[in-house]
C-alpha cells in the first residue's frame, strides 16, 4: 500500500468562510501578522491549546524520529481538530517553512499525513518565501512582504521592551496592558495602511514603555537562544519567559529579524563559498542589505531614546560568529546561535539559555558544542543547555534553570 498522501488543496471559495489556524510560535509577532492576513480576507486564529492532549496527539500521529517542534505542532493542531470548536470541513491548517537543511522544511508532509488519516478534508497551506510550495488561493504579494517586514521589526520592537519592563513594573499588569493596546494599534495601521512611518511609531511605543513605573532594582539578565521554535514558542519552552520574570530575572530573547536576515545572508555566504550565481543569489543580495537597514533604523530609535538596551547589530553579530565558527555552518539555526551567544556574554548577558530540541543534533553542535569556547572567552558565562522533549519533565528542566539562577545571584 503507498505511503502517498493526497494533497488537499486551499481554494478561493474556502477563503470566504474557512478558518485557518496558526501553530503557536511567537505570540507577539504571529499577532500582527494575522491581522495583516487578515485585512486581505482570510480568516485565521493564533492556536493557544496546550495542555497534555497536544504532547499526546503528537506522540500518537508521529515517529519517534520526528523532533520536539514538529511533534508539538501536529499535536495542537490535531488537538485543536478534535477539541470541537472549530467546523473541520471549514477549517484549514497554516505551517511556515524556511527551506533549509532542517527537519523544519519537512514538517508539512507530516502534517498532512497525521491529519489526512482522519481529516483529509482539512487543508495544509504552506506559508513561505523559498518557493517551496504554491497555492492560487494562498499568494503572498509583494504588498504582504514588505508588511511582514514591518509586522518584524514592530514585533522585535515589542518583545524587546516588555521583556526590559514587565520584571521592574510597580504596577502588576501594566505591562501586559500597554503590550495589547500596542497590539491592537498597529493592527489598525496595517489596515489603513498608515504603518510605514517607523520613526513616528517607534517613538510613541518606546515613549509609552518608559513611562510604565518602574522599581529600579537591577536584576540578573538571562539570554535565550537556542533552536527557533523551542526559542520562542511558550508551549515548546513550558512558558520560560515567563518563568524567568517570576524568578526575579529579566529575559534578554534576540528578535527574529536576525534570523531573518540569517536566512537572507545564507545564500549570499554559499555564493561566495560554492561560486554560486544567478537572480535568486543578486535577489538574497539586495534581501539582506535592504532588511539590515531596517533593523538599522529600529535600532537607531532605541539608541537615540536612551531609556532601553537596543538589540545587536546583525553584522555585529557576523563579526561575533567569525571569531568562534565559520558563516558556512548554517544546518538548523548554525553560526547564529554561536554568534548569540558570544555577543549577548560581551554586552553583560552572562547567563544563557540554549532551548534545544532534543537529538536536534545541529543545534546540539552550534549551542551545547560552541559553549565551552563562549567560556573560554568569556569565564564569567553561565551557560546551560536545555533539552525539551516529550519525556522531559517541566519540574527537572525548571530545576536546572534554578540552579543555574542560583550561581548567577550569588
Amino acid at each position: 500500500m503507498s505511503d502517498r498522501v493526497r494533497k488537499t488543496l486551499f481554494s478561493e471559495e474556502m477563503k470566504k468562510d474557512y478558518t485557518i489556524l496558526v501553530p503557536d510560535m511567537l505570540p507577539i509577532h504571529f499577532d500582527l501578522i494575522i491581522r495583516i492576513f487578515e485585512s486581505y480576507g482570510y480568516k485565521m486564529e493564533l492556536l493557544h491549546n496546550s495542555s497534555r492532549s497536544v504532547v499526546d496527539e503528537g506522540l500518537k500521529h508521529t515517529h519517534n524520529d520526528a523532533c520536539y517542534p514538529a511533534l508539538l505542532v501536529i499535536g495542537q493542531f490535531i488537538d485543536a481538530l478534535k477539541s470541537g470548536k472549530y467546523d473541520v470541513n471549514k477549517t484549514a491548517l497554516l505551517m511556515s517553512q524556511t527551506g533549509g537543511g532542517c527537519r523544519a522544511s519537512n514538517y508539512i508532509h507530516l502534517i498532512r499525513k497525521a491529519v489526512s488519516a482522519e481529516y483529509p478534508q482539512v487543508p495544509v497551506i504552506s506559508f513561505n518565501f523559498s518557493g517551496l510550495e504554491k497555492n492560487p488561493a494562498f499568494r503572498l504579494t509583494p504588498a504582504m512582504m514588505i508588511k511582514f517586514i514591518y509586522a518584524v521589526m514592530y514585533g522585535d520592537l515589542l518583545m524587546l521592551l516588555y521583556n526590559q519592563c514587565k520584571p521592574y513594573e510597580v504596577n502588576p499588569g501594566e505591562t501586559d496592558k500597554l503590550l495589547k493596546k500596542w497590539q491592537d494599534r498597529m493592527g489598525k495601521l496595517f489596515d489603513n495602511g498608515k504603518f510605514t512611518g517607523t520613526k513616528k511609531h517607534y517613538r510613541a511605543i518606546l515613549e509609552d514603555f518608559a513611562a510604565i513605573e518602574k522599581t529600579g532594582e537591577k536584576k540578573p539578565k538571562v539570554g535565550i537562544v537556542g533552536e527557533i521554535y523551542v526559542k520562542y514558542s511558550p508551549l515548546a519552552n513550558n512558558h520560560l519567559n515567563e518563568f524567568l520574570i517570576s524568578e526575579g530575572c529579566e529575559p534578554n530573547v534576540p528578535g527574529l529579524m536576525d534570523f531573518v536576515l540569517y536566512c537572507a545572508v545564507s545564500d549570499a555566504i554559499d555564493s561566495e563559498l560554492y561560486g554560486r550565481k544567478g537572480k535568486r543569489i543578486t535577489a538574497y543580495k539586495i534581501g539582506y542589505k535592504v532588511l539590515n537597514k531596517f533593523q538599522e533604523q529600529l535600532i537607531k530609535a532605541v539608541e537615540e531614546h536612551g531609556v532601553f538596551q537596543p538589540p545587536h547589530h546583525f553584522e555585529h553579530l557576523r563579526r561575533c560568529a567569525d571569531k568562534y565558527i565559520h558563516q558556512g555552518v548554517k544546518m538548523g539555526e548554525g553560526w547564529l546561535i554561536t554568534a548569540e551567544m558570544a555577543a549577548l556574554a560581551e554586552t553583560g548577558t552572562e547567563n544563557i539559555i540554549c532551548t534545544q530540541p532534543f537529538g536536534c543534533l545541529p543545534n546540539h553542535i552550534v549551542a551545547k558544542g560552541m559553549s565551552r569556547v563562549i567560556k573560554e572567552a568569556f569565564p564569567e558565562a553561565n551557560i546551560v543547555a536545555i533539552d525539551y522533549d516529550p519525556g522531559a519533565t517541566k519540574v527537572n528542566q525548571e530545576n536546572r534553570i534554578k540552579l543555574m539562577l542560583a550561581n548567577a545571584k550569588r
